[in-house]
């Protein structure tokens, strides 16, 4: 499977993907209630992925995203980065689609998503 978080995250993706996130508005997102709700994750998404209107932490998921996933959420703290593997396993078992078009913007050539990919693996 070539598929890596939201958001993301990444979303972070990735939100979570995977974002050095220095951001109060962040922490307050209750990531559970966000997986458990397909709307709102669905938001989420479409927002980081530039189709659907965002909402502030929205916002600020996209101006951290890329950087996260370059980096490995190196500034981020312990629990963000807990959220931010949750979030991409999730993408990656349950949203197969929205996870590939995250990839597809945010790591074309597959550098970042293929260490996610194999660290989830290997759990």
């Amino acid at each position: 499977m070539q598929l890596l978080l939201a958001a993301a995250t990444l979303v972070a993706s990735l939100i979570i993907a995977g974002a050095q996130v220095n951001s109060d508005r962040l922490d307050s997102v209750n990531i559970d209630e966000v997986l458990a709700n397909k709307r709102l994750l669905q938001a989420y998404i479409k927002c980081t992925l530039d189709k659907g209107r965002c909402t502030p932490e929205g916002r600020e998921l996209k101006t951290h995203i890329t950087e996260a996933l370059q980096q490995g959420c190196d500034g981020c703290t312990d629990g963000q980065k807990e959220s931010v593997r949750r979030v991409i396993r999730h993408l990656i078992r349950n949203e197969p689609d929205y996870w590939q078009q995250l990839v597809d913007k945010y790591d074309s050539e597959g550098v970042f998503s293929k260490k996610y990919e194999d660290e989830l693996n290997s759990l």
